[in-house]
């Protein structure tokens, strides 16, 4: 049987929610000399990119940009993800004593999140570490709440979020797929 989708948020919402974190970012950041915004790699860095244009566009707020590839941080390392391939972690920044912007696509388990912090503390011992995500939908294993959240979609064990981003996918959306 096939699975079935339904599209969730288009592309120009997509924009809006982006926006929108973006704003919340400069209000909730009143000294930004310490501002880092680190996005978690394969789509939360490019998110964490848009957010960066739109925090420039309206702010004059500083801040520092990275990306982290968490692979070998995660705790199925060795037992899930087959054949992962591994990317390079771009800090080029001192992380310590920065509030960190910890940035991603989706929050579910809480284990991406856990593992992006222990590769951020390889580099150093930052203020705080703050979590923004486009969706959140549920299911956490560990204690990890995002700060700033574009939509809650709660799911159940057999549906699944996906987000699809032009820089990879070629298209805007979010969609659900439901397990037949």
């Amino acid at each position: 049987m096939a699975n079935s989708t339904t599209k969730l948020v288009q592309a120009n919402d997509i924009s809006k929610i982006i926006k929108r974190i973006s704003h919340e970012i400069i209000e909730s950041n009143t000294d930004s000399s310490n501002l880092a915004l680190v996005g978690i790699k394969s789509r939360g860095d490019f998110i964490a990119n848009r957010v960066a244009n739109e925090i420039s566009k309206n702010s004059d707020h500083d801040y520092c940009l990275g990306t982290i590839d968490v692979t070998f941080h995660r705790d199925d390392y060795r037992t899930n993800l087959g054949s992962p391939e591994v990317g390079v972690s771009d800090i080029k920044f001192d992380v310590n004593e920065k509030d960190i912007i910890l940035i991603d696509d989706v929050l579910y388990t809480g284990r991406t999140i856990r593992a992006a912090m222990d590769e951020i503390f390889s580099y150093g011992r930052p203020n705080s570490i703050r979590l923004a995500v486009l969706v959140d939908r549920g299911h956490r294993e560990l204690p990890i709440k995002a700060d700033f959240v574009g939509k809650n979609f709660p799911t159940s064990n057999n549906e699944h979020i996906h987000v699809h981003i032009e820089e990879i996918d070629k298209e805007d959306l979010i969609y659900l797929e439901k397990d037949s």
